[in-house]
């Protein structure tokens, strides 16, 4: 336990901030898997500036374990913090700071378990994967998965240490981030009908995503593994206009799709993307030909809907003691490690209540519960 909390101080410490590098925690865990002579493998983005690490512990040549995280943690600009977020405070049982729960205290249960890996004679290997970037679109574990995919061995399981209480979670939706920009025609609002006001316009597509979005409230679309049981669309970010008196020539907003496992995001982007060019574009360009609406993906990744009787959900109720599998609202990195042909589950300490928010923390029962899964993993594949 002492082990998982000195090393959780020491990640905290790091200010891994997705719009920083996470250069110096991946050097740090390097270095700490040498000390053991556990050597790992490092992608680079390509600027150089972050990476992934991945790394493998007993027999390579046969299907193993991943245990995965990701280094990059959400800003704290603008948040009430009572305490220091990259310093790790102990109070109540609680340990606080930025990643405690999302997801510094599982790599540290991870790193902690190190030790015995490499002195136990390990049926199986087990793989640690860490990445970069998941805050802002799950973008460094792609290179990562990438670069996996050349190995000649799969893997048997990933379980991806989102903050869960170390429930065993099979499934998550899907994320779909899109732009739209609207460039209308703009005049004197004395003569407001000679423009093509694109504020207007940018209005009558959010309201089609609201009609969208109702309709795939529909009963028969549920799925009530999942809370809400349904897909949702909503428009989170607009902007457009220079003053009152000027018909805006220009609009752009940003909207979002979280979709049910079953349904492709996409297919709301392309519902809306034929409303535009079919219902507002011929009325845009009648006022004035150079009229446009464009569509731009900002990021994506799938959703995640693992078996419940699959020997993948089988290992993790063995790991975490429960067969009380479930479902979480975020998204997180599993549907691609899924789709690359790992099968994955969710499962750490700590609660996504805490995440993201200020004075996040994860309590010591959650991270001594965590090692105790481990444990029981490393007891299940050792011989």
């Amino acid at each position: 336990m002492s082990a998982s909390r000195d090393l959780l101080a020491t990640l905290v410490a790091f200010d891994t901030t997705s719009r920083e590098s996470n250069l110096q925690l991946i050097e740090f865990v390097r270095d700490y898997l040498a000390g053991f002579d556990v050597p790992c493998q490092l992608v680079y983005n390509q600027e150089r500036s972050k990476a992934n690490l991945f790394a493998t512990i007993g027999p390579a040549d046969r299907p193993g374990i991943v245990l995965s995280g990701h280094t990059d943690v959400v800003p704290v600009d603008g948040q009430p913090w009572t305490v220091a977020p990259f310093q790790l405070t102990e109070l109540g049982g609680k340990l606080y700071g930025r990643g405690t729960a999302d997801m510094k205290g599982y790599i540290a249960c991870v790193l902690a378990l190190v030790p015995s890996l490499v002195q136990a004679s390990l049926r199986l290997p087990v793989h640690i994967a860490l990445s970069y970037d998941e805050e802002v679109g799950c973008l460094g574990v792609r290179s990562l998965l990438k670069a996996l995919e050349q190995r000649p061995v799969k893997h048997m399981l990933c379980i991806i240490g989102e903050p869960t209480e170390l429930k065993p979670v099979l499934g998550h939706k899907g994320k779909l981030a899109m732009r739209c920009d609207i460039h209308g025609h703009a005049c004197h609002s004395a003569y407001a009908p000679l423009g093509v006001n694109a504020i207007e316009y940018a209005a009558e597509l959010v309201s089609e995503l609201g009609r969208i979005g109702q309709r795939l409230k529909a009963p028969e679309l549920h799925d009530v593994r999942f809370d809400p049981p349904f897909s949702t669309v909503q428009t989170g970010v607009i902007g457009g206009g220079k003053a009152l008196n000027i018909v805006p020539a220009d609009c752009r907003f940003d909207f979002e799709v979280r979709a049910l496992p079953s349904h492709d995001p996409r297919r709301v982007a392309q519902e809306l993307q034929a409303y535009a060019e079919q219902q507002l574009l011929p009325r845009m360009r009648a006022v004035s030909e150079h009229s446009e609406i464009r569509f731009s993906e900002l990021s994506a990744y799938p959703g995640l809907a693992t078996d419940a009787r699959s020997e993948a959900a089988e290992l993790i109720a063995a790991f975490s003691g429960s067969r009380d599998f479930g479902t979480v609202a975020f998204g997180t990195e599993g549907g691609l490690f899924d789709a690359a042909g790992i099968p994955t589950v969710v499962c750490g300490p700590g609660s996504m209540e805490q995440g993201h928010k200020p004075d996040e923390f994860v309590s010591l029962e959650q991270l001594h519960g965590c090692d105790a899964m481990l444990q029981r993993m490393l007891l299940a594949i050792g011989n």
